[in-house]
């Protein structure tokens, strides 16, 4: 795992892989309760015997459900120990190019884009690419912001 601890190691890493982190399982109880806490109980999310005869062969996570866990997946590739907060400033872009199937392993692939002044500090721009394990293409590519404040 990388660890950054100065801006300047920051500065220094533009335009690197950060690295790969660790799988994490996507398992139907996740599912049930992402779907509990923003109301979307489509049945190809949470109506297991539907969605294992519909177009997916079984139940799928929420693609924000996988946009949501860029945070956690991240944290087995690289920390942020910089002084000051650290903000989420949003995203430029996300793609969810395949769904992922209750059952099977995600993990994070981290690029640092860029870091750019502010005058209030910091604005990091990184690259999120969210592998399914022995699925070629990912479940979700997303460019994340954040910024840190001194």
């Amino acid at each position: 795992m990388r660890t950054f601890t100065t801006l300047e190691e920051l500065d220094a890493a533009v335009g690197e892989e950060l690295g790969t982190g660790d799988w994490l399982e996507i398992e139907q109880d996740r599912v049930g309760l992402f779907a509990d806490a923003t109301g979307d109980h489509q049945w190809i999310h949470v109506d297991v015997e539907r969605a294992n005869a519909g177009p997916f062969g079984g139940p799928i996570a929420h693609g924000y459900l996988t946009l949501s866990l860029i945070p956690y997946l991240g944290t087995s590739v690289f920390s942020l120990e910089t002084p000051g907060a650290k903000l989420n400033y949003g995203l430029n872009k996300v793609r969810f190019p395949h769904p992922v199937k209750v059952g099977q392993r995600l993990r994070d692939h981290v690029t640092l884009l860029a870091v750019d002044d502010l005058p209030v500090g910091k604005q990091l721009t990184m690259k999120h690419v969210l592998e399914i394990d022995g699925v070629d293409k990912p479940a979700c590519v997303a460019e994340m912001v954040v910024v840190l404040l001194p």
